[in-house]
């Protein structure tokens, strides 16, 4: 199969993105899950297309499929051409994007039916999936840019997919202006790498920072850049204030940005540049720091979450620090006093990838499949409050078993997937970490609480009877008030569920004998099975990871299933701590109420507007009072009588005379 097939990948959920919007429109009235069919096909095929690709790369020596290019633009000696990057980075992102993006739209059929915007909804999803793609698979930074910017546009549409409710197309908007902070960062980064290595080619700006060509404070900066755009899409602190905002989308959109498409392209991105961070001490530790701190920072705000997709989307944020903390604490290993040479730098890079990309890859299937619950709980209750729900582990039983695989995963415990990765986060962090150890290891005492406190409300005790008013239903369609009793959801939406949950507790055994992290260029030594699974206890560490995490499971089934410890009281006693965290910290207040309308508003717009009127209309007003003024006189002058232009004539003269006499 002929290389050059790979572009089809990108091409199919385009093709149907076009289908919906053009050719199937007119049949809508009486075959709507034609969309459906369209998009599932579409990114059906994009996955089959995908595993090839995944397959070749593992077989060839380079990892890589040389996909020749196509020219795009040339002026003078400028050139830009379009050009796949097809490496072993990009074949394991196209295999998770297309596979949980598969899994979301056979999902989407069951939770979106009856919704009025349904063909609407598949095509914006299907434009939404063609975008990450793209963005995974550009060989260039300027079409990486411009698929940067789809993923964004798309994901503004689907979270404002219900417009017609004030808090979507608001949280739509935080989304979309948020997030422009950071891609200015990102751009401004993208020039700065041109300006010095005059290419927008990803490959040979990563190399020309292995031989030291892109080096100084101007990397570093630019470096920065790149991550500023990378915390605004992937909601690192402090552009993470859309992201639980984003919940006003339907669940299974929030499913796909948190699993696969937007936050994971900010890690992607970092992981695909790494090497230019790799090379400055400077930006690893803000990329790790800054990851610490989310994590922890985030996690924080979780505990206190009444609504379900909020604790999930407070937990992504947690778990997008993690990944960044890997890729800093990773690269850190080039500073660590064992002498700067290539061979340090490219393992560096490597083992920061390789752990980073790991967890990535566990946490889209886990993440995915703990949306996917929540909407499947509302779906039969609803709501999304917590407080409302209680007891559906007796009618949903496949909801419950599958959401506790995910939590667990979450949690970390052995031997699902999210423990393999984890582990593999905190032995990094404390090689080379330094104190950034200490808050990802106190996030996981907060994780397994707040997850488990998720899980013992939704599915433990009795039920509550769902939301009261059901002003908070599952969608704007003909579900709306339908939710007569809790029940288990149809095979559309748990059949997903189900393949889900057999990945978050398998994905992570593919790095047993640590063929995940070699593939991606790190050198760790083969081990057998037996050792991956057994031999990690030899550590400490992993031992102390899992006891924290379990202390955590245990508080929170102190308080929400036996009552041992009263939630009540314990709120009660930390109600300032309580307060702030249920408030998130005033970030919104501070930025919305201080920065938007104290310093922008009513600082920078309105000097602005107070200089545009007293200083560029007055000029232009003064200046056009002046004309008139001149036009005036010189209206008064011609007042066409003979005799007063021959006394003017006369004095003319007279005055050219006079200063003839008096020059000489």
């Amino acid at each position: 199969m002929p290389y050059q097939l790979t572009w089809f990948i990108f091409v199919l959920p385009v093709v149907a993105f076009a289908a919906i919007g053009l050719v199937l429109r007119p049949f809508f009235n009486h075959r709507p899950n034609w969309s459906a069919y369209a998009t599932i096909a579409s990114i059906g095929a994009a996955f089959v297309l995908s595993a090839w690709t995944l397959i070749t790369v593992m077989g060839r020596p380079d990892h890589q499929l040389p996909v020749e290019p196509l020219q795009w633009l040339v002026i003078g000696g400028f050139e830009i051409r379009v050009g796949l990057l097809v490496d072993s980075l990009t074949a394991i992102m196209l295999v998770l994007v297309t596979g949980v993006s598969f899994l979301v739209q056979i999902y989407s059929q069951g939770y979106m039916k009856g919704d009025p915007g349904y063909p609407r909804y598949f095509a914006w999803m299907a434009l939404f999936t063609a975008n990450m793609l793209g963005l995974v698979m550009a060989d260039n930074l300027v079409f990486m840019y411009v698929f940067w910017e789809g993923v964004g546009l798309c994901s503004y549409l689907l979270i404002g997919f219900w417009f017609h409710r004030p808090s979507a197309a608001n949280a739509a908007k935080k989304a979309f202006l948020v997030t422009r902070l950071g891609d200015f960062g990102f751009l401004a980064g993208i020039l700065a790498l041109y300006a010095t290595g005059k290419t927008f080619d990803i490959a040979t700006l990563r190399e020309m920072a292995v031989v030291g060509t892109l080096a100084g404070a101007g990397l570093t900066w630019a470096a920065i850049g790149i991550f500023a755009g990378a915390a605004g899409k992937s909601a690192q602190f402090p552009l993470h204030t859309w992201l639980p905002d984003a919940m006003e989308g339907p669940t299974p959109v929030s499913s796909l940005i948190h699993a696969a498409t937007m936050v994971a392209a900010g890690v992607f991105l970092v992981a695909r540049t790494f090497p230019l961070f790799v090379v400055s001490e400077q930006s690893l530790q803000v990329v790790a720091g800054i990851g610490a701190f989310t994590a922890i920072f985030a996690a924080s705000m979780g505990l206190v979450a009444n609504d379900v997709k909020r604790v999930m989307a407070y937990s992504t944020v947690s778990q997008l620090g993690y990944m960044m903390l890997a890729l800093g604490a990773g690269g850190l290993l080039y500073h660590s006093g064992e002498g700067p040479t290539r061979e340090l730098l490219e393992e560096a890079a490597a083992l920061g990838i390789s752990i980073g990309m790991f967890h990535l890859f566990n946490h889209a299937f886990f993440k995915c499949l703990l949306f996917l619950g929540s909407g499947s709980v509302n779906h039969a209750t609803g709501t999304f409050d917590m407080r409302y729900m209680g007891g559906l582990r007796k009618f949903m039983p496949i909801t419950t078993v599958t959401f506790v695989i995910a939590g667990l995963s979450l949690a970390g415990i052995w031997p699902l997937a999210g423990f393999w990765s984890k582990d593999e986060i905190l032995a990094a962090s404390f090689r080379y970490g330094g104190f950034w150890f200490y808050l990802a290891m106190a996030s996981v005492f907060m994780t397994a609480f707040y997850v488990f406190r998720a899980i013992f409300l939704t599915f433990g005790g009795e039920y509550r009877g769902g939301d009261p008013h059901q002003h908070h239903s599952a969608h704007a369609g003909s579900q709306e008030g339908e939710h007569a009793g809790p029940h288990e959801s149809d095979r559309l939406m748990t059949v997903p569920m189900i393949v889900l949950a057999v990945l978050s507790v398998g994905s992570g055994w593919i790095n047993l004998t640590g063929g995940f992290s070699r593939f991606l260029g790190d050198h760790v030594e083969q081990r057998s099975v037996v050792e991956g699974l057994f031999g990690i206890f030899k550590d400490p560490l992993p031992w102390t990871a899992l006891i924290i995490a379990s202390l955590g499971i245990f508080l929170a089934y102190s308080m929400y299933s036996r009552k041992w410890i009263s939630a009540e009281a314990v709120g009660r006693a930390f109600k300032p701590v309580y307060t702030i965290l249920n408030r998130k910290y005033y970030m919104d207040e501070f930025y919305e109420g201080f920065i938007v309308k104290s310093a922008m508003l009513n600082g920078i717009f309105r000097g602005s507007q107070e200089f545009d009127r007293g200083v560029v209309d007055g000029a232009a007003n003064g200046i056009g009072k002046g004309f008139i003024l001149m036009g005036r006189v010189f209206r008064r002058l011609q007042t066409g009588q003979l005799q007063g232009y021959a006394v003017s004539i006369a004095i003319g003269i007279v005055a050219i005379l006079l200063a003839f006499y008096l020059w000489h």
